[in-house]
């Protein structure tokens, strides 16, 4: 049993109303492990530019057919959840799906397209979105650990240097209490300073709170900020967690996301920075770009 089956085991037992979307999350995980992705990434020799994610403006060349067979395995393992939502999706398994637009669409968080297909479907919207959300994980995965080396040792925006998300949390490091947030989409890192709202730019210290929650114990807590009421969940450990976990620790620290959404705070929608990627799909229709 690998440590992602360990870690989606231990998630169902904490909360069995969850093993429907688990089953899911494990299944783009797993798949996370393909070489296939790897070679889909574009080979970068520039340096980084000032606040420009990597991903910004880069123009793939989309081999159709494994992401199409991702999407069947995900839309699958979804619609035998049992859950009525999920069950929904069954009509994308037989539908023309445009994949390079939906790849597309999963790589910038771009909802409303997702929305809109399921529409045309007659699938649930939010559980097609969901799903669709997860199509580009694999390769953003590969894209964090093909670039590197090439990522901006002094990015100190708010967003993430791969691929533009916002954070997913921050986790506060070792006895020097380094901050460093990670990317709940490529599972990247990058530092930041300790009062920073990613979201704002706010450093003012007065502007800025820290929410305890009762069980959240001493080492997780929400680090908030007043003026644009957004929020990062903050976990102190001695060291960075896997990039195969943080998904799973997002996923786990769900309380917190609960504590500071009754408080009022929220995580801001899409991405950080708008990426502009082409897409070419470069197995079905050549030439062609999205």
């Amino acid at each position: 049993m690998t440590a992602i089956d360990t870690g989606v085991q231990d998630l169902g037992r904490r909360h069995p109303e969850w093993k429907p979307w688990l089953a899911v999350v494990q299944e783009i995980l797993r798949e996370a492990a393909n070489p296939i992705w790897e070679a889909l990434v574009p080979a970068r020799t520039e340096p980084q530019q000032s606040k420009v994610p990597l991903l910004s403006g880069a123009r793939l060349a989309l081999e159709v057919r494994p992401v199409r067979q991702l999407v069947e395995q995900l839309i699958g393992t979804a619609c035998r959840s049992g859950t009525p939502k999920m069950a929904t999706l069954e009509p994308v398994l037989k539908a023309e799906l445009d994949v390079a637009a939906l790849f597309r669409a999963s790589l910038c968080q771009d909802g409303k397209h997702a929305k809109e297909t399921a529409t045309v479907l007659g699938a649930d919207p939010e559980a097609f979105e969901a799903v669709a959300a997860l199509v580009a994980v694999p390769f953003l995965l590969a894209c964090n650990r093909r670039w590197a080396s090439a990522k901006s040792v002094s990015w100190m925006e708010g967003y993430c240097p791969v691929c533009g998300a916002w954070p997913a949390f921050a986790e506060v490091r070792g006895i020097e209490r380094s901050r460093y947030f990670r990317c709940g989409r490529c599972s990247g890192e990058w530092q930041a300073h300790c009062l920073f709202c990613p979201y704002c730019g706010m450093t003012d210290h007065n502007e800025l709170a820290s929410l305890v929650p009762e069980k959240g114990g001493a080492t997780s807590v929400i680090e908030a900020c007043k003026r644009c009421l957004g929020y990062v969940k903050t976990f102190t450990k001695l060291q960075g967690s896997p990039a195969a976990r943080v998904i799973l620790d997002d996923l786990a620290s769900v309380d917190l996301d609960v504590a500071a959404f009754e408080q009022g705070y929220r995580r801001p929608q899409g991405t950080g920075y708008t990426l502009n990627v082409t897409v070419v799909d470069d197995g079905v229709t050549p030439g062609r770009a999205v």
